[in-house]
């Protein structure tokens, strides 16, 4: 493996549209041939202005008419940004064309039929390559490491063919030029990112996925019988692996089976896709840990995170910090460690997409079992912790309760001092709502400050090894001798503030056997309920200790 130059930029907006032009992206006006580096994807949200970072691709979802496609591209031009998408047809009047050319910030149309979601996954693959790694882009091959998208054009040459590269679901990874020249079919694949169910069940059920499993050459594939013949066109297809694993596959819309040099030509290629897949695997993974050792040091707030936060480009602006965790809600069912890594991590790439959505200088990352997460603040402080809640919020809804997922919003952080306080804000939120009392799955310290307090005060008697003494003492000596409930009856009246009736309702006892289980309580445990210090002491060692259980 060698370092060379890379023959082609790798994140201009010219490489996107070699990529992604013709099947997804058509180019409406302006300049593409800038070696300017795009400085990230942004998606344009008219409520909320992002901050874009210099060269900016803004995906202008939902953005329709002439007027408002002006107004957009007037504030990009004034942001620097380098691109403007918007769903096809794009309406290109001579007042669109000047801004345009005015703003210096090109504009694309988006295929229709395909997702924004689909589109922003694959421009963010094309934008993350050699972020994290060597100081220069490695070689495999003769091609830049990784680089799926250069792997499947070069396969194209050698086949003469449409070429898409595929994951083990049949997901779509990267694709070749000239797709259009493939059947209905095909492009649709492309524009969903997935090859159709109705042709992927008919694969399955003709047992092609089992030989192409099993084989290590290429399996031919004869056309789907489909009423509207979207599948005309013959399928050669090679299982991508490493060692027993396989990773993927490559899939060639053909005219007929392939000669035996190409064949050839096809397992040779499979082997290079399976180094740049195992690279792209070996590099997510860098970048995790990469990221997860800065995050890290920037929270603790020690010698290196000054450095930390420089590598991660967040010195010298207010920062919001997030928490996010899996509770432990009661009644939860079990799983096995290796599901519950994958929970997390899953959970944490979710939360460092939505992160990036709100701002590109964002920074995520899984740290033990908390993925902690850092976002500058625009604006007042007060404005800030505002923001922190729309976005928990946001990301609690869209996320579901599939992982039971509880969010930490601590203070805002102006320096480093600030920041590892509010990282330990954090943590002590996360405690209160891991603890799976309650409703909430997101909190500030200012609402959790009294359940917090608590479980500190509770972690010092258990380190000192307290025991329920006095009144609480002599109660719990009963209740274990005669079965009766007088614990319980003292925690209900003093959570109802001495209200009778409400306590009785909350045991579902009646009234007056209530007030002669409190006469008890006060004779045994020689408890004055009349002196607010004597209620203090029960309701602390209540609170710090715990109820016993029922004997």
């Amino acid at each position: 493996m060698t370092v060379v130059p890379n023959p082609r930029p790798r994140a201009s907006l010219g490489r996107v549209l070699d990529d992604l032009g013709a099947t997804l992206l058509d180019l409406v006006q302006g300049d593409a041939e800038s070696a300017e580096e795009i400085g990230g994807v942004v998606i344009h949200d008219p409520v909320d202005l992002p901050v874009l970072p210099p060269h900016a691709l803004v995906l202008g979802v939902g953005v329709d008419g002439p007027e408002a496609l002006v107004a957009l591209l007037k504030e990009l031009g004034a942001a620097r940004a380098a691109g403007l998408v918007v769903r096809a047809p794009v309406p290109a009047t001579s007042d669109v064309r000047a801004a345009v050319d005015a703003s210096g910030v090109a504009l694309l149309g988006l295929s229709r039929g395909a997702p924004w979601a689909h589109l922003a996954a694959m421009l963010r693959s094309l934008l993350a390559e050699g972020d994290v790694g060597v100081a220069g882009p490695e070689s495999l091959g003769g091609l830049p490491s990784g680089d799926l998208f250069a792997v499947a054009n070069a396969i194209a040459s050698l086949l003469d063919a449409p070429i898409t590269i595929e994951d083990r679901s049949s997901r779509v990874l990267a694709f070749s030029g000239g797709q259009d020249e493939a059947d209905p079919s095909r492009v649709e694949t492309i524009l969903g990112r997935q090859v159709p169910e109705r042709y992927s069940r008919y694969l399955t059920e003709r047992g092609v996925f089992r030989e192409l499993h099993r084989s290590d050459r290429p399996v031919f594939i004869s056309p789907v019988p489909d009423g509207d013949d979207a599948f005309s066109m013959p399928r050669v297809a090679i299982a991508v692996r490493a060692g027993d694993e396989v990773l993927g596959s490559i899939w060639a819309a053909v005219s007929g089976p392939l000669s035996e040099e190409r064949a050839q030509a096809l397992q040779d290629a499979a082997k290079l896709v399976a180094l740049h897949l195992l690279r792209v695997r070996a590099g997510a993974d860098v970048e995790r840990r990469l990221r997860a050792d800065l995050l890290g040091s920037a929270l603790e707030g020690g010698s290196g995170a000054r450095e930390a936060l420089d590598r991660l480009g967040l010195t010298g602006q207010p920062l919001m910090v997030f928490g996010v965790a899996m509770s432990a809600a009661d009644g939860a069912e079990p799983v096995d460690g290796a599901t519950l890594a994958r929970e997390r991590q899953r959970l944490s790439d979710a939360f460092a997409l939505h992160l990036s959505a709100v701002h590109p200088r964002s920074a995520a990352a899984l740290v033990g079992d908390v993925t902690y997460g850092l976002v500058p603040v625009i604006g007042q402080a007060t404005e800030g912790e505002e923001r922190a809640q729309r976005i928990a919020r946001d990301f609690l809804d869209r996320v579901g309760d599939r992982s039971r997922p509880v969010l930490g919003i601590g203070p805002v952080a102006s320096d480093l001092t600030g920041l590892a306080h509010s990282r330990a804000s954090v943590d002590r939120i996360l405690r209160v709502l891991r603890d799976g009392r309650g409703e909430r799955r997101a909190a500030r310290l200012d609402d959790i400050q009294v359940e917090s307090l608590m479980l500190e005060v509770r972690d010092l008697a258990v380190a000192r090894g307290d025991r329920p003494t006095g009144s609480l003492a002599r109660l719990i000596a009963y209740d274990r001798r005669h079965q009766s409930a007088l614990v319980e009856t003292l925690e209900a009246w003093l959570d109802a503030f001495g209200d009778v009736t409400a306590a009785a309702e909350a045991l579902y006892v009646h009234p007056n056997t209530f007030r002669y289980r409190l006469r008890r309580v006060a004779e045994v445990g020689e408890l004055n309920l009349a002196d607010p210090e004597q209620r203090f002491v029960a309701m602390l060692q209540l609170r710090v200790l715990g109820r016993p259980e029922s004997p």
